[in-house]
């Protein structure tokens, strides 16, 4: 199809590497018509290419702080493929006709030849609407302001229905680590900021690349042809248990059988909004919930309330959206469905594959950050900082600290001159002769005690509060409550990591779920599930199917 008369726009971060998607909304008598137009790699990656070889090995773009490893070569990603602006494009385009309350009427894919008209950032979409003050950088922006009205006005429409049916919204921090140009170290790591006007931009573009996702999947399943399905199975009823138990304890009861549906989750997150142990609740639902994953078995989504789900939308960072568009576009040019054993277990060797890949390139990118955030403290050691504990594990417990954004360590033999061990609910931990108590979601105040560089790991001192109190603010590193002071030399030393040798004896104790207040390390073999979470709370979205873990990443690109 001849689709280059339509005024189609990419909208994507500022510092976007490739553009995926285009998008466009006309108004209709009867309601809306959407165009959702994504890149037809496929025409340029053929199966058994060294070009697909080499896709399929990789099977993710990996992003880190100062670079993104794509997995295609850049020539295609950022230019032949991608859908640049004034260019024409292959494409893949979904076409959905909408009554006026956006629910689907008619739906279509189609090959087709594109033109984007412009290329416009979320900063121009939220100044062009009013989101929110300031004049947008791309002059074009205000030529296409009714077609962004237009999008906008179906896109709140299409979010309202998919909050009704309970997919889950969990607004998690996201790390943003700054750079130095010159030296490449760390000048600081924050909470990503989330401009609320910027944020709506951004969902804006989601619920049509969610509309895309969800209808393809459904025209594969009505075809009766295997696909690559992204399934989110619903969380395990003894985990629910666990989690109703440790809600109790923290003062936010509910019956277990409520979150068996992702409308209960989602009313019940609702209902948590504005809690102020927020984020630690919102830690323990994500442990009690699986993680996404790709299969050729189609179970829903439960993390998005959806019956049929998979991803279409980004086929030069994905390589199942690249699986997903071959397979549509074989039945579009008259090709048979796959019904062999060998054609269907082929696909579902590559749909487990891409799912054992991405746990890996997750883990990449968080022990990445991890590095830097180690780099950031190596000069930091001896300082003072409040923090919130979000984690709890078999050696000690975890804060996050309000600023940098990173997990610090605190071992219980550095929570002060008592002896600490974990509570019967593992909520707390307690004093064995105080009995102090320190529990989940608690401030406290610690010193920087060490930076173990190899462990990617800081750890900390807890200040008890009535040295607090008498320090007034001042320095605390040296204070008596620290039964060894170290030297400078001995500092340096842990800033460096340690040897086997030299691994304090707390990591091992116990039989504790230790891990950084946020999703656990795997593969590492050092750790187990996590208690709470922290500073990497955006890893955990994953397994929700978040806007982490949707069509786009955002503002990560």
């Amino acid at each position: 199809r001849d689709l280059r008369k339509y005024p189609l726009l990419t909208i994507d971060p500022v510092d976007a590497r490739d553009h995926d998607d285009a998008i466009y909304v006309e108004r209709r008598p009867e309601g809306y018509r959407a165009y959702v137009a994504i890149a037809d790699v496929s025409e340029y990656v053929q199966p058994g290419s060294a070009v697909d070889r080499d896709a399929s090995e990789r099977c993710f773009t990996t992003y880190l702080p100062d670079r993104a490893v794509p997995m295609l070569p850049a020539v295609l990603a950022s230019d032949h493929c991608s859908l640049l602006p004034k260019q024409d494009r292959y494409a893949l385009c979904t076409i959905v006709d909408l009554d006026k309350d956006a629910s689907v009427q008619r739906f279509r894919l189609v090959e087709a030849v594109i033109h984007v008209a412009a290329k416009l950032t979320y900063e121009d979409a939220a100044c062009t609407l009013g989101f929110v003050e300031g004049e947008a950088k791309s002059p074009e922006a205000a030529h296409f302001k009714r077609d962004l009205r237009v999008l906008n006005e179906l896109a709140r429409k299409l979010r309202r229905l998919r909050m009704r049916r309970g997919a889950l919204d969990l607004d998690l921090p996201e790390p943003r680590v700054e750079l130095d140009p010159e030296t490449g170290r760390p000048l600081s790591v924050t909470r990503r900021a989330k401009n609320p006007g910027i944020q709506g931009a951004y969902q804006m573009v989601e619920e049509l690349m969610l509309l895309a996702n969800e209808r393809v999947a459904r025209w594969l399943s009505g075809k009766k042809s295997p696909a690559v399905y992204r399934v989110h199975a619903p969380p395990d009823p003894e985990r629910l248990q666990q989690f109703e138990l440790a809600a109790e304890r923290l003062g936010v009861p509910f019956e277990a059988d409520t979150l068996e549906s992702p409308l209960g989750v989602s009313r019940w997150l609702k209902r948590i909004a504005k809690h102020p142990l927020r984020l630690v609740l919102e830690g323990l639902l994500l442990r009690s919930l699986k993680m996404a994953q790709y299969d050729i078995k189609n179970i829903g989504h439960f993390g998005l309330a959806s019956e049929s789900y998979l991803h279409f939308t980004s086929p030069i960072r994905r390589y199942p959206d690249l699986l997903v568009h071959r397979l549509a576009k074989g039945l579009l040019r008259g090709g048979a469905i796959i019904t062999s054993v060998e054609g269907i277990e082929a696909l579902r060797a590559k749909a487990t594959r891409a799912s054992e890949v991405e746990r890996v390139v997750m883990q990449a990118e968080r022990e990445v950050v991890d590095v830097y955030r180690c780099l950031l403290m190596q000069d930091k050691v001896g300082e003072v900082y409040e923090a919130r504990v979000t984690g709890l594990s078999g050696s000690g417990l975890y804060a996050v600290l309000d600023d940098p954004f990173l997990d610090v360590m605190v071992r219980f033999e550095s929570m002060g001159p008592d002896r600490y061990d974990a509570s019967d609910d593992a909520l707390s931990i307690v004093g064995q002769r105080s009995g102090d108590r320190v529990s989940l979601g608690d401030r406290i105040t610690v010193v920087i005690e060490d930076v173990a560089l190899l462990r990617r790991t800081i750890y900390g001192r807890r200040v008890p509060p009535a040295q607090v109190l008498n320090a007034a603010g001042g320095d605390l590193a040296g204070d008596s409550s620290d039964p060894s002071p170290r030297s400078d030399a001995q500092r340096r030393a842990g800033r460096h990591g340690r040897s086997d040798k030299q691994k304090p004896a707390a990591l091992g104790r116990g039989s504790g779920v230790g891990a950084s207040s946020g999703a656990p390390r795997r593969g590492t073999g050092k750790r187990g599930a996590a208690v709470g979470q922290g500073a990497r709370s955006a890893d955990a979205g994953r397994r929700s199917g978040s806007r982490t873990e949707g069509p786009r990443r955002q503002r990560r690109r």
